[in-house]
């Protein structure tokens, strides 16, 4: 899965939410990927095990295809797909699945987190969606922290940790109040 600078993960109580704010159409254009039929709206909240755009290579055609596939991990062992709400994300040092791939944080995230998605540069994805790509070191290479320089981070509503909530205010700066932690101090 490609995650670019619009992730959303400010809200140091939750991480588990990102944002895909493209239509269909510019979302296609971008990543110059073929038609798909089905419907997509701008979604601003999206969590885990709910339906998320993948971009992938057709092995046999030289064509970028979009797929909806549900976000999260379902291990080998576990008796039912519930298991895939906890098990969102994959260290990109050892990952063999598709998930959304982390990677050790830059100066931006490391202020909320000790893990960030895997960013991709868009001059790597033709490299990353390679269905000949073998050498796990040269797809390792790609599995870097995101430029700092090219990313913002601000507060957001606690609005985004409810999964009902999904529009443009989850994601949307907000004003940093203090949080009192006590009632008396």
């Amino acid at each position: 899965m490609s995650i670019w600078p619009l992730s959303i993960c400010h809200n140091l109580s939750m991480c588990g939410r990102y944002r895909l704010s493209w239509r269909k159409q510019i979302l296609e254009e971008y990543f110059d990927s073929a038609d798909w039929q089905e419907d997509w709206n701008p979604r601003f909240n999206i969590a885990p095990t709910q339906p998320v755009p993948v971009i992938r290579q057709n092995p046999k055609k030289a064509v970028r295809e979009t797929t909806l596939m549900r976000w999260g991990l379902i291990p080998s062992w576990a008796k039912d797909s519930s298991a895939a709400a906890q098990m969102i994300n994959a260290r990109s040092e050892t990952a063999k699945t598709c998930s959304i791939l982390t990677t050790i944080p830059n100066v931006v995230t490391s202020a909320v987190r000790d893990r960030m998605p895997v960013i991709l540069d868009p001059d790597a994805y033709d490299v990353w969606l390679d269905p000949g790509m073998k050498d796990v070191r040269d797809a390792s290479e790609l599995l870097k922290p995101y430029d700092a320089r090219l990313m913002r981070c601000y507060p957001v509503s606690t609005r985004i940790n409810h999964v009902a909530n999904d529009d443009e205010e989850c994601s949307r700066s907000i004003e940093n109040v203090e949080v009192q932690n006590r009632l008396f101090s």
